[in-house]
């Protein structure tokens, strides 16, 4: 088995486009200065418009990993034989919960979703919504019950965050937790300060 961890990102057209931005630039750190991880990207139809919106320019031409097309199913991610090890749907729009939590294979993000699931592979979830309908809460706990993590981007404030880029990075210093990549993203609770 490789010593490199493989992670698939996938973006969605929820609102939280910065989320993804500091995931896939902490990624982009790792991979530079220690080589032990490689990232495969995949977009849902609406995540570049809304990357331009939030973010500003082309996700395409800020991210530097691998982005596949939204039907590429010749990803290495897209089998599960392909031994991925994990993956972060970060944000997850609510259609999007829905579609993996039924088992909606209809594009490669999906597909992707849908691999980790099968395989008992971290699945994380950053759901960006507000308020949460029952249908919205019921997806999210068929998530749960499938074996994905739930983990809403709902940023904390006990490490007093001085800027935007600090909050944001307490959210993703927790989904680098759950893909099993150790962080000093964020102040993290009982640390000195």
């Amino acid at each position: 088995m490789s010593a490199r961890r493989k992670i698939v990102v996938g973006l969605t057209g929820a609102s939280g486009a910065p989320y993804a931005r500091v995931l896939l630039r902490a990624l982009a750190e790792r991979a530079r200065t220690r080589g032990d991880v490689e990232v495969g990207v995949c977009l849902s139809s609406t995540a570049p418009e809304v990357w331009k919106l939030e973010c500003g320019g082309d996700v395409r031409e800020e991210i530097g990993f691998p982005i596949w097309g939204l039907r590429d199913y010749s990803a290495p991610f897209a089998s599960g034989s392909a031994g991925w090890h994990a993956m972060a749907v970060i944000p997850c729009s609510m259609s999007t919960c829905a579609r993996i939590a039924h088992g909606t294979s209809d594009s490669l993000l999906t597909r992707a979703a849908d691999v980790m699931l099968k395989e008992r592979r971290p699945l994380i979830v950053v759901p960006r919504e507000t308020p949460l309908s029952v249908v919205h809460l019921e997806n999210l706990a068929a998530l749960a019950r499938a074996g994905a993590v739930v983990l809403p981007a709902m940023p904390s404030f006990y490490g007093k965050p001085a800027s935007v880029d600090d909050v944001l990075a307490t959210v993703v210093s927790r989904v680098l937790d759950h893909l099993g990549l150790d962080n000093d993203l964020a102040h993290r609770w009982g640390d000195k300060r």
